[in-house]
């Protein structure tokens, strides 16, 4: 099994034990658009507590990737994912994370294109 695919069964039983339930087709495409980065362990988690990480969540991933400039709306997903994601859970894979607010704000269509 190549290390990618390692990287998706990893996030899948993450998300198993978070109770989030996984589009692995929509996982996968979202791991994919993350590059390198999940083998980088200061890069493969989102800190939620970091006010300068969600200004980069916010800029490159919400306003870039996806199109939102809707500032309330994107407040409100982060902290929907947030919560799902659990405050104190200190493991936040940005590839969940991201898969989340891809979820939250409806935009799978994004990455449905991409496949």
């Amino acid at each position: 099994m190549s290390q990618f695919y390692q990287k998706i069964d990893q996030y899948k039983n993450a998300m198993l034990h978070l109770g989030i339930e996984c589009d692995q087709q929509l996982l996968t495409a979202v791991t994919k658009g993350l590059g390198p980065s999940i083998y980088k362990i200061e890069a493969e988690t989102v800190t939620g507590s970091c006010a300068e990480e969600l200004h980069t969540v916010k800029t490159n991933f919400l306003r870039k990737k996806l199109g939102l400039f809707d500032s309330q709306r994107i407040d409100e997903a982060i902290d929907s994912v947030i919560l799902k994601m659990g405050k104190s859970n200190d493991c936040k894979y940005r590839a969940i994370f991201y898969y989340l607010l891809v979820k939250e704000l409806r935009k799978e269509y994004i990455y449905e294109k991409a496949s």
